[in-house]
């Protein structure tokens, strides 16, 4: 059977910058395509094009007879007034459906998309239920390819596990434009890469994406290899070129148009594997005290009686230097709230805050905060044509080129640049301010893979501490080295890892904001039997101050272990009876001390819950 889109030859270019030239992208039965590439590729752009919804400029979209595309933008906003079942039985008679099959359609929809309510005006809803709405009005037309552009924005984690769960019992094809590599990893079928350093424009690998990272390798491993062949016979060639063949002979002459075909070669070779990325590198400060911030007995709610909101209640929680908090729990729960307690933005309504003295906090806002009508030039260097980074004096051009701006692009407004772009210019504010404490939320939207990777390994190399919110499940395992959990009734739960913090939403029955209705906010975790927080009422005072760093202090004698271990594999122990006495000493003793601080780990994780 032919592919439901077949795209041939699409090329595409705003005013002089190609953002892709001649690819092609088959569609087929059952394909659950991510695409994915670098700020800037076109993603997007081929996603639109793919919808019909803008026109390429070379290159044809053939499409199956009677096959119906649906498109989800980024973002998903609605008129005033509608209600849900307006949206839905709108696209419903858009697509041509018969009347008589709406209600069972409108049912249907609701049930696989969590809208029990459908009298609910959708304008007023939450980001995460706008964007379950845009996918319910895509899907309630039973179309034969979905296309999803970064669908996992505005969900929260539940929402983004319902989301998965739709795209991989449907009947549909699908293509999903998404940074999110978890949910690459749990739903594509095949990934697309649509980047310039590749030959074709794209790289396409089946499978999900750890599949990709392996074929891209592969990919990358083969042009190196290709780019050392070319450069020997380049070489050779021009050798011989400059002995002075006579170009009068047919052979010489032809030998001298290869060897110009071989230097073309090499050159568009080099282009190709020339990738930029940005350069991320957060400051902290030389401060040597290990408490950074301690909450004790920390409640803070908004409203009174019936319409009181709790964020958090009787929260006891110690953040040190070097600690990396991941925060979580469904949309409407506080993550934003607590930061800005922490940050010194709000007052908490009992309880208090310890700040350590001259504490300097940084703050990363997801609503990206630029001042608008500013050029990039003025929004990095507000003064001068210059910065102080890491001490030393930087001209604004220079600092900008390791955020891959060009200098073009210094006299471009702020408002002109996309979200990705975006993210970077404030990334690169914080790197010019020294911290001992980074807030970050949400600062992996709209950035790419390769820029996702850097901010990672620059926050693991990052020796202040950390909190960060994010729906970027791969980030929270990397990063965090303790999880703080809100179930929006003001109680809180620190974990090990995201996984943890999953099972207790299992095991407490949890239905999140995201799971519910759409008007709610939070949901409680368990009405009847309210869970209590790890600060209060399970762990003592110095229990839990204790378990707030144990994980550190595991993953110090683990290295303290691994190098006993090192030390009997020398040749120059395991060859001195002395040495290797003292060695073996050494690795029980590490041992030991590991083995007793994994079965304290155990035991405080248990009386946590």
């Amino acid at each position: 059977m032919p592919p439901i889109l077949n795209a041939q030859g699409l090329s595409k270019r705003f005013g002089a910058v190609p953002l892709f030239e001649e690819i092609g992208f088959p569609v087929s039965d059952g394909d659950r395509i991510g695409l994915i590439g670098p700020n800037g590729a076109g993603k997007s752009t081929l996603l639109a094009v793919l919808a019909g919804e803008q026109e390429a400029d070379s290159g044809d979209v053939a499409t199956r007879k009677r096959a119906r595309i649906a498109y989800v933008l980024q973002e998903s906003n609605f008129a005033p007034g509608l209600t849900v079942r307006d949206v839905l039985e709108a696209a419903l008679v858009r697509t041509n459906v018969a009347e008589a099959e709406h209600e069972g359609r409108l049912r249907e929809t609701g049930g696989r998309t969590g809208f029990p309510d459908l009298a609910a005006e959708a304008a007023t809803l939450s980001g995460g239920w706008r964007k379950r709405l845009a996918i319910a009005e895509a899907i309630v037309t039973h179309p034969d390819v979905l296309l999803l552009d970064e669908p996992t924005n505005h969900l929260d984690l539940a929402g983004i596990a319902w989301l998965e769960e739709l795209l991989n019992q449907a009947n549909f094809a699908c293509v999903m434009v998404s940074h999110d590599r978890y949910f690459l990893e749990n739903v594509a079928t095949e990934i697309v890469e649509l980047n310039r350093v590749y030959a074709d424009g794209l790289l396409r690998v089946k499978g999900p994406y750890s599949k990709f990272i392996e074929g891209r390798q592969s990919h990358l491993e083969a042009q190196s290899k290709l780019q050392a062949a070319l450069k020997n016979r380049v070489k050779i060639e021009v050798e011989w070129l400059r002995r002075g063949p006579k170009a009068r002979a047919t052979k010489a002459k032809a030998r001298i148009d290869n060897a110009q075909d071989l230097i073309g070669q090499l050159r568009d070779v080099n282009q190709r594997v020339q990738t930029a990325t940005a350069g991320i590198d957060f400051a902290a400060t030389d401060r040597q005290t290990k408490r950074l911030v301690e909450f004790i007995d920390v409640a803070l709610s908004f409203g009174e009686g019936a319409s009181e909101k709790k964020i958090v209640e009787g929260l006891n929680f110690l953040i040190t230097n070097g600690m990396r908090v991941g925060l979580v729990g469904p949309n409407g729960s506080g993550k934003t709230t607590l930061l800005r307690l922490l940050s010194g933005e709000l007052e908490p309504t009992a309880g208090a805050i310890k700040k350590a003295a001259v504490l300097k906090i940084v703050y990363f806002s997801q609503m990206r905060e630029l001042e608008e009508g500013v050029t990039l030039r003025r929004a990095l260097a507000p003064d001068s044509d210059s910065v102080v980074y890491q001490g030393r004096v930087v001209h604004v051009a220079s600092y900008a080129a390791k955020f891959l701006f060009t200098s073009e692009q210094l006299n471009q407004p702020i408002e002109r640049l996309s979200g990705g772009e975006r993210a970077r210019v404030l990334i690169a504010k914080l790197m010019l301010e020294p911290a001992d404490l980074l807030l970050l939320d949400e600062p992996t939207n709209d950035l790419d893979i390769a820029t996702l990777e850097i901010l990672e390994e620059s926050l693991l190399e990052y020796t202040g501490a950390l909190v960060l919110v994010t729906h970027d499940r791969y980030m929270l395992d990397r990063v965090s080295t303790t999880v703080l959990g809100l179930d929006g009734l003001g109680n809180a739960e620190t974990f090990a890892d995201y996984s943890q913090w999953e099972q207790w939403q299992r095991e407490q029955g949890a239905a999140n904001s995201d799971g519910s209705s759409p008007d709610a906010t939070a949901t409680p975790v368990n009405s009847a039997q309210p869970s209590s927080n790890v600060g209060k009422k399970r762990l003592s005072y110095l229990e839990a101050r204790e378990y707030a760093t144990i994980e550190d202090r595991v993953q110090a004698a683990d290295e303290c272990l691994n190098a006993a271990r090192d030390l009997l594999d020398d040749p120059g122990v395991a060859t001195n009876a002395d040495a290797l006495t003292a060695a073996l000493h050494e690795m029980e003793v590490a041992q030991s001390a590991a083995d007793a601080l994994y079965a304290r780990w155990a035991e405080l994780t248990e009386k946590a819950g």
